[in-house]
């Protein structure tokens, strides 16, 4: 949803949606009892709070209001996070309190001007309010958002969601946001003969290939501020990951006797004109970096060769990988010709 503007005493005054990630007991006590704690909140604060539905170990609550409100509701979680805390030490014998935390969920867009040039916005952030303030590296899984953490007593974190919430508006996110939806506890799944896997969803690439070449869709359904990825494209995407050969950083293979290898991984070679290699790589690499965390693949772009007008591209992975690779490098082109038919559109990049 874009801010929208209203007046108030006291200076400009906008309507903002801030998206927190709980843990399944933090959400239970926003609730409350018979959903009275949040009802208490809503009512108090004037913010509309929404948490996400589902059988998962992380949720999403949403806020949303004039900033006054978004504040006043911070201040309730904090607070009631702390008194959390504090009925915990009484059976504990531990003697310092710990932190109040909180994880705001912010496009990866943003996130650039939340640390500043050199960390400076940062430094100024945790030096002016006392909160401890984490910027994730990685974006969360299949989105474009990362994980900001908030640690400190309740007035340190209400003072730095203020400062928050000021660089936000200042900056808005750039292009759409794939949001992040936590994922259902998976379990895995045995099949006959011993062989196990980790989710329930099995394709072959042969089928992943078939559905990319039948994609006339666009990548994403634009919904205000965000994309929500098409159905189409996440199963793609989930299929594509569940063949990756390549392991995440600070993941080992599980040691299932039995479990299937990954596919070998190929390679696959597109040849790029110059002048549209920079709609590819994006502003610091943001969309280069979005294509191999949404297909899996390793994607290198070669060095300019004097004298050649084009630009090769390698992309290794599974068949499962690469296509979906190519299909969201083809996806960013259309982006682009939109963009040049449209010049009103051309700030959004």
């Amino acid at each position: 949803m874009e801010p929208t503007k209203v007046q108030s005493e006291g200076g400009l005054n906008v309507t903002l949606t801030i998206r927190l990630l709980m843990h399944g007991k933090e959400v239970g006590s926003i609730i409350g009892k018979k959903g009275e704690t949040v009802k208490k909140m809503r009512e108090e604060s004037g913010a509309r709070i929404n948490i996400s539905e589902g059988n998962c170990p992380e949720r999403i609550v949403t806020i949303t209001g004039p900033t006054d409100a978004i504040f006043k509701a911070f201040a309730m979680i904090a607070y009631k996070f702390e008194e959390d805390i504090i009925n915990s030490m009484s059976n504990s014998p531990a003697t310092s309190k710990p932190p109040v935390t909180l994880r705001l969920v912010v496009p990866a867009s943003q996130c650039g001007s939340l640390i500043g040039k050199g960390g400076s916005k940062i430094k100024e952030m945790r030096e002016s309010t006392g909160a401890q303030v984490q910027v994730a590296g990685d974006m969360l899984p299949n989105s474009t958002e990362r994980a900001v953490t908030i640690s400190g007593t309740p007035e340190a974190i209400i003072q730095c969601v203020k400062q928050i919430c000021v660089v936000m508006l200042e900056s808005p996110p750039k292009g759409a946001t794939i949001p992040y939806r936590p994922k259902p506890a998976s379990t895995p799944v045995i099949f006959s003969g011993g062989q196990v896997r980790a989710d329930p969803l099995a394709a072959s690439a042969a089928n992943l290939s078939l559905l990319l070449q039948h994609q006339p869709l666009p990548a994403y359904t634009i919904q205000g501020q965000y994309a929500i990825p098409h159905p189409d494209l996440t199963k793609l995407h989930q299929l594509a990951m569940q063949q990756t050969p390549f392991t995440p950083l600070g993941q080992t293979t599980p040691a299932f006797p039995g479990l299937d290898a990954s596919p070998p991984a190929s390679t696959h070679e597109l040849t790029i004109p110059n002048d549209l290699i920079g709609c590819i790589i994006g502003r610091q690499g943001t969309k280069i970096n979005e294509i191999r965390q949404m297909s899996g693949a390793q994607i290198k772009i070669a060095n300019a060769m004097e004298g050649s007008s084009e630009r090769q591209i390698t992309i290794t992975g599974t068949p499962a990988n690469i296509s979906l690779a190519q299909y969201l490098i083809n996806a960013r082109f259309r982006d682009v010709a939109a963009m040049w038919s449209d010049p009103s559109s051309m700030s959004t990049s």
